[in-house]
């Protein structure tokens, strides 16, 4: 999850701790705590933090609920974050390999021997597991592999990207290159923090079938969503 606005007010005032700050190949990134959560800042904006893992979490599940009854199905996560999706992942003996593109070294890094590991300690010690460095965007243009779910959970979502360049994996070329990596039958999901009905019609118009919209339940403001779509047999 991508959620780019200011850092959160601090209304129990205590003041979050910076465990470590980086400079990434796209900016400063840095890992605090903040009572008990653990957040990630990038370039100054808040994304995202530990406070509540439904939606990724849901993004896998919608996934294989998508699928067929095929044996050990392998996923393809886009973004580690802070390990919600990876960990839901291996927690269900049903996936095969899972596989995790993220491009920040020092999120990867926070996971293996940070305090990140606390979350993801378990999944990454899983033989399932392999953690990709690389610009997903450019792994799903450039990669020969084949997966039977990719679930994309990189930036804000379709209608709302914060980082340069992330718009095109929604576009009509990015949307084709992410239904050549699906196997026949696979399923495209993609998590956004607002519903899309454009975006609805740009996956059928891309070839996807049985495109559908799920939400997260909340109490006020708009739910995150994710957008779902199966690549014919």
């Amino acid at each position: 999850m991508s959620t780019s606005y200011p850092i959160p007010y601090d209304a129990d005032h205590t003041a979050p701790v910076v465990l470590d700050r980086r400079e990434g190949p796209f900016g400063e990134v840095v890992l605090r705590r903040h009572g008990a959560l653990l957040q990630i800042i990038a370039n100054g904006c808040f994304l995202m933090d530990t406070s509540d893992g439904r939606s990724e979490r849901l993004l896998v599940d919608a996934a294989l609920d998508a699928l067929d009854d095929r044996p050990a199905p392998g996923i393809l996560i886009g973004g580690l974050g802070v390990g919600f999706s990876l960990t839901h992942a291996a927690a269900n003996s049903r996936w095969g390999r899972i596989a995790v593109v993220e491009r920040e070294p020092a999120i990867v890094d926070w996971h293996c021997e940070g305090p990140l590991s606390e979350l993801s300690r378990s999944a990454l010690a899983d033989p399932r597991t392999e953690i990709v460095e690389a610009d997903l965007v450019s792994y799903i243009q450039e990669s020969t592999e084949m997966h039977d779910a990719l679930c994309l959970d990189i930036d804000n979502g379709p209608d709302w990207t914060v980082t340069e360049g992330n718009d095109s994996l929604y576009s009509p070329v990015g949307l084709a290159a992410c239904r050549a990596r699906l196997a026949p039958g696979g399923v495209l999901a993609v998590w956004s923090a607002q519903p899309s009905a454009n975006f609805e019609g740009t996956l059928r118009n891309a070839g996807f079938r049985s495109v559908r919209t799920e939400e997260i339940p909340v109490v006020r403001g708009v739910p995150d969503v994710v957008h779902l779509g199966v690549r014919p047999a």
